[in-house]
């Protein structure tokens, strides 16, 4: 068994911690934040941004970190950073001049401990794949957690996500879209991302209703549309009516997304490619300096 296949059968586990935790440094009600991370941690941050400002608990904003704009007036930033040692996070932090930050990250021996006001450790959450899953969405179950906005069964929805069957016909189709709205926009990006990098498979990744504007036009029948969360009215009709692959699932959207992490690794498997090991990518990105 793969190491990523190990670390996404033990995310409830993960969740039932992080929602015991209450950690400090946490954006506090009302606070303008901003939100920070690369690749996996970006739609993290992307996800936690809008379910937030859309709670109407302060306007937040996320980043790609090598965009942060550090002129622009935050009461708090918020950094995800599974390895605690990515080139772009730190060199945000060290931007963020006297803006208040909190680090969310896995190890917790790594610069990032110095370079930020407040840690918040996931450790138990670490991985040894390069492919992040269970560190990405353990983080997000602790943000939701402290927003309020977790359901009480989430850690109990993972365990059915683990049990549960794929959407019939995804292991053998050629293309994959997953699609959402609101917080799961970045559920969707990040699924895209999971199926790329295990199994250099085509994925795509759009709000939901965005995708009727001519994404729509690739959907066939042994290609795969994913919607995170509920779709919009008469979206998943059209394009079952296209004959494409279409998975719809009552499961919490973050659940919904530990079964995209076990479709990449069953495409990886299936295309006789090591699901730990990602065509080109480290498990962090270190850039050399100027």
């Amino acid at each position: 068994m793969s190491y990523v296949e190990q670390e996404i059968a033990s995310q409830p586990e993960c969740w039932r911690r992080a929602l015991d935790l209450e950690p400090a440094g946490l954006p506090e009600r009302g606070e303008r934040v901003a939100v920070i991370g690369c690749g996996t941690s970006l739609y993290i941050a992307q996800a936690y941004a809008a379910l937030r400002e859309t709670a109407g608990l302060g306007e937040t904003d996320a980043f790609a970190a090598s965009e942060y704009p550090a002129d622009r007036r935050y009461d708090r930033l918020v950094a995800i950073s599974r390895s605690g040692t990515t080139t772009e996070v730190l060199a945000a932090l060290a931007r963020a001049g006297h803006t208040p930050a909190v680090a969310l990250t896995g190890d917790l021996d790594t610069p990032i401990t110095t370079a930020a006001d407040t840690v918040v450790g996931l450790e138990f959450a670490d991985e040894r794949s390069v492919v992040q899953t269970r560190f990405a969405t353990t983080a997000l179950a602790l943000l939701r957690g402290h927003l309020g906005l977790a359901p009480a069964d989430l850690p109990e929805q993972a365990d059915r996500a683990l049990a549960g069957p794929l959407p019939e016909g995804a292991v053998t189709a050629g293309q994959f879209t997953f699609v959402g709205t609101g917080w799961t926009v970045g559920l969707a990006n990040e699924a895209a991302l999971k199926l790329r990098e295990a199994s250099g498979s085509w994925t795509e990744s759009y709000p939901a209703m965005e995708y009727r504007h001519g994404p729509i036009s690739i959907a066939a029948p042994g290609r795969v549309v994913w919607f995170f969360g509920a779709p919009p009215a008469g979206l998943a009709d059209e394009v079952r009516s296209i004959g494409a692959v279409t998975s719809v699932t009552t499961l919490d959207p973050l659940a919904d997304l530990v079964r995209a992490q076990r479709l990449a690794v069953a495409l990886a498997e299936a295309h006789g490619l090591d699901p730990d090991r990602p065509r080109n990518l480290t498990r962090s990105i270190v850039l050399a300096q100027p």
